[in-house]
């Protein structure tokens, strides 16, 4: 996608506008995020790279809704989501937000597409859950049980619910994490396919260095700031990377 190229001209799917986060531990104030501002673009892929406790999770939890600011604002194309309603905020994480977890969060009483089609159920303009899986290459795996699964393969699973209902940003949460190298790297490229193929707008946040050259933007994150934004001139395919 050459969408994110045009940036002068083009309006941002999502902007960061000073974002703060703090928490209050006992008499301890922690600063989670300190002042962050960031637009994001439709159709990139944006990989958020920093150590623990450097902020990227919390960032990521309050682009997905799952957090609000204690300073800042949130934009969702025009729309203030730091000042929308209940409502709003579940419309907004339910049609907008596709969410990928390091730990796949998958009901283990269901099988991959019945785990699929709790989310197609309630969107509005859900793609087929077999469609899904087969996006992934999980096509002959649909009535297995997530028991029935290695690892990569759940986490497919786990990327196939969020990508079914089509949502405009998807947020990968250390999606490697639980992973070995092989196995790790076809995660990665189920993840560049998403974003090429469906054009969405997608942010990967990890602490691992080499997967950043897989981005079209690298945010470098520490101690709850931005530390540097580059871009890479070229995108290496996920088989192409090493650690």
């Amino acid at each position: 996608m050459d969408a994110f190229m045009e940036h002068e001209t083009d309006s941002p799917v999502l902007r960061v506008d000073r974002v703060s986060k703090i928490y209050t531990m006992g008499e301890v104030e922690v600063h989670a995020l300190k002042h962050v501002s960031v637009d994001f673009y439709a159709g990139e892929l944006v990989v958020l790279l920093g150590t623990s406790g450097s902020g990227k999770s919390t960032l990521l939890n309050i682009i997905g809704g799952l957090d609000v600011p204690s300073e800042g604002k949130l934009y969702f194309h025009s729309q203030e989501m730091t000042a929308a309603s209940e409502a709003e905020m579940t419309a907004y994480r339910r049609e907008s937000i596709g969410f990928v977890f390091q730990f796949y969060n998958l009901i283990s009483s269901l099988t991959a597409l019945e785990n699929i089609q709790l989310v197609t159920e309630i969107s509005t303009q859900p793609m087929p859950a077999e469609e899904a899986l087969r996006r992934v290459n999980l096509g002959d795996r649909m009535n297995h049980f997530p028991s029935q699964l290695s690892g990569g393969e759940q986490q497919r699973v786990a990327i196939a619910r969020a990508v079914s209902k089509r949502p405009e940003l998807l947020l990968c949460d250390e999606p490697t994490g639980a992973l070995d190298y092989e196995t790790g790297k076809l995660v990665l490229d189920v993840i560049r396919k998403v974003n090429e193929e469906l054009g969405t707008t997608t942010l990967v946040i990890t602490h691992n260095v080499s997967i950043a050259a897989m981005a079209d933007r690298v945010i470098h994150m520490r101690s709850g700031e931005i530390t540097e934004i580059e871009r890479n001139e070229r995108k290496l395919s996920p088989s192409e990377l090493s650690w």
